[in-house]
Order: C-alpha cells, then structure tokens, then sequence
C-alpha cells in the first residue's frame, strides 16, 4: 500500500469562487490588467466591502489526514488611490451532527507583510501564516473574511489565493 506525505501541496483559489455578502452591486468579474487573467473587480465606491474567500482543500475523515493547513495568499492590486484599510478574519467552521453549522472558529495568524503596508496604491500578496496550523476533517471548512475599506476613488482587483498545506493520505 502506498503513503503520501507531501509537506509542499497548494491549492489555487480563483476570484470567480470568492462571495461578497454585502455590496455586491461594486463587484464585478472582469479582465485582468495582465492579459488572459479574470479578477473580482470592487469599483470606485466609498465604502466598506466584505468578500469571503472559501479556502478549498482536501479533507478526510481519518484523523491527520487530508489537509494540514499552513497558511494563505492572497493576490489583489489597490488601483488609482490608496485604501483606508485591509483586515483579515480567518474562520474555521465545524459542521454540526444534522449538516447545520455547529460552530465558527477565528484561527490565530500572523500576517506577512504586515497590515502597514497593506493598503497602499499597488501589487500586494496577503500572506495569512496560521499560527496553530489545522487538519481539515471532513466536518470542517475555512473561509477568510477580507474587508476593504476605501474612498471614493480607490479599486480593488482581487486576482486569487493559494491554500498551502500539507497533504496526507
């Protein structure tokens, strides 16, 4: 019988699985400013938007199996003025014996580059390092809340994220 115990697997998150619980009239999915790339695009708007990112990773029922997961990346460019803010929330939710949510968890993490930095007009990568790194049962799931805070005049194209993990089977 073959194992695999692979400490380097990712998982590519697209903008298109991204879900915006308020606001969603200011998001669109449209054309990356680098050709053949799609992005969650929040127009000019001043206010406060919300996206939840469904982290998407291998679980299993067997425990220490499946995914071990590290951290996420989070791919998005600050287009035209800067932000107010970027915060991160990242929730485990625990399913229930009826399927219902039985519970949400807010996991520890440190953030790399700090959230300092993190609003300026352009390129960022969020990197979101768990700091309790957490096996993925079959009961369980993750989603990052992002909040984007800005004036009348700052865009915010989300291009993706990564799950890292490792993965055990």
């Amino acid at each position: 019988m073959g194992y695999v115990h692979d400490t380097g697997m990712s998982q590519y998150i697209p903008p298109t699985a991204f879900h915006m619980p308020n606001g969603a009239a200011t998001f669109v999915h449209a054309a990356g400013a680098v050709t053949d790339t799609i992005v969650l695009k929040r127009t000019s708007h001043n206010s406060t938007g919300t996206i939840n990112i469904p982290v998407m990773v291998p679980s299993n029922s067997v425990a220490q199996k499946g995914a071990y997961l590290k951290s996420i990346e989070i791919d998005y460019e600050i287009l035209d003025a800067a932000a107010t803010g970027v915060t991160w929330i990242v929730n485990k939710v625990t399913r229930g014996a009826d399927l219902a949510v039985a519970g949400v968890a807010v996991l520890a993490y440190t953030q790399t580059p700090t959230i300092a930095v993190c609003d300026d007009q352009d390129q960022h990568r969020a990197i979101l390092t768990l700091t309790a790194p957490a096996w993925m049962d079959n009961d369980d799931y993750v989603i990052v809340e992002m909040t984007f805070v800005a004036g009348a005049s700052a865009v915010l194209d989300l291009l993706g994220a990564v799950a890292n993990f490792t993965f055990r089977v």
